[in-house]
């Protein structure tokens, strides 16, 4: 299995409960637990190690349109010092993969990647797409290996970053510093995250990582920062209606099923998929992203069919036990064509029983943004 440069000094911990995620064995938990890692990260502050994701630069001449043509938002909107979300499609309509794009400069972009993607996603990127890739114009080089990231999230993460001299406070949400000094280390650092909180993103190069990680947690001791695993990062997102590759989107979802539209720039003169999701637009979404809450408690999982009336009307994508709100929560991909509103109720069949559901308004959890 693949590892992050933090891996032996987690595997030594006697507190730490590690699985096998993708091609990484990485920490599901600490200490205190998914739920504690979870509710400290929305009280507090939680740092995570998302070295597992993919990272690659693209650049060049033909960087900025290349990349435009790839994505589903708009590449050339972006200034040098913003990130955004966007999504890869294929000419289907469907998700080839969700990420971020960095402009580091008018010609060089930092992509990061799911985990379980980077070699497709470069794949495509590079060789697969329906314009080829030209090397004389283009360059595109996987940092994966020798990089590492960690997320910083929660709402003392800027305490922590300031208590280390670093002037984030005014830092706007989805822009980023390419270079600045942590305890003499640098490191690109964002105001992002996966978690429905205030938060950032930093990069570093992975003999500097380790360094970087005791220097967080030392800083964060004060402000009751905690480690962080994969269960409450999938919690926390799930709670903020974040989608998950593979569950939410995926080969077979579009981003307009998905309800990520606003993703989707049909204004832009072309992009891959273009064509495929403007019909589907004009043909009617046939299916449609809900949330629900279990009114008979029980975990919805992924994959479990979802009833109405009687019949089959799409999956569980995603569902989980909300550690903030104490309800069995999840997501539903369901016939768009039924007219299913708030309140409606719906069976899902867990472990061979069906279970009473309701539509209900997601996000679940939506962070004050005062202060």
């Amino acid at each position: 299995m693949a590892q992050t440069p933090l891996h032996d000094m987690f595997a030594e911990m006697s507190d730490v409960k590690m699985i096998q995620f993708g091609d990484y064995e990485l920490p599901l938990h600490f200490s205190k637990g998914i739920i504690g890692e979870h509710l400290s990260v929305r009280s507090a502050v939680g740092l995570f190690d998302v070295s597992h994701m993919g990272r690659c630069i693209i650049q060049g001449k033909g960087a900025a349109s290349h990349i435009d043509y790839l994505v589903t938002n708009s590449v050339h909107t972006l200034k040098v010092g913003q990130l955004m979300y966007t999504l890869m499609c294929y000419p289907s309509g469907t998700t080839v993969d969700d990420l971020i794009i960095y402009r580091l400069s008018e010609d060089t972009f930092y992509l990061v990647l799911n985990s379980s993607n980077i070699d497709k996603d470069i794949d495509w990127i590079t060789v697969s797409n329906p314009k080829g890739f030209d090397k004389k114009s283009v360059e595109c080089i996987n940092l994966t290996p020798t990089t590492s990231q960690f997320a910083l999230q929660g709402p003392s993460s800027v305490l922590v970053l300031e208590k280390l001299g670093v002037a984030c406070h005014d830092l706007p949400f989805f822009q980023f510093l390419k270079a600045i000094d942590i305890g003499g280390i640098e490191v690109m650092l964002s105001r992002n995250g996966y978690t429905g909180e205030d938060g950032f993103e930093l990069y570093v190069n992975n003999e500097h990582a380790k360094q970087l990680w005791n220097i967080l947690i030392n800083a964060g001791e004060e402000f009751l920062i905690t480690p962080c695993g994969l269960g409450s990062r999938d919690t926390l997102r799930l709670e903020a209606k974040l989608p998950l590759y593979g569950h939410e989107i995926s080969e077979e979802i579009t981003p307009l099923e998905a309800n990520l539209g606003s993703f989707v720039k049909f204004e832009k003169e072309d992009f891959c998929g273009k064509e495929a999701l403007k019909q589907q637009q004009l043909k009617g979404i046939p299916r449609s992203l809900r949330g629900i809450e279990m009114i008979e408690p029980s975990v919805p999982r992924n994959g479990c069919n979802v009833y109405y009336e009687g019949n089959i009307i799409g999956h569980v994508t995603s569902g989980t036990k909300s550690p903030t709100l104490g309800l069995f929560i999840g997501y539903v991909l369901i016939d768009r064509h039924l007219g299913l509103s708030f309140h409606d109720s719906v069976e899902i069949e867990i472990h061979n029983k069906r279970k009473l559901a309701k539509i209900v308004k997601t996000p679940f959890y939506k962070r004050s943004r005062e202060g």
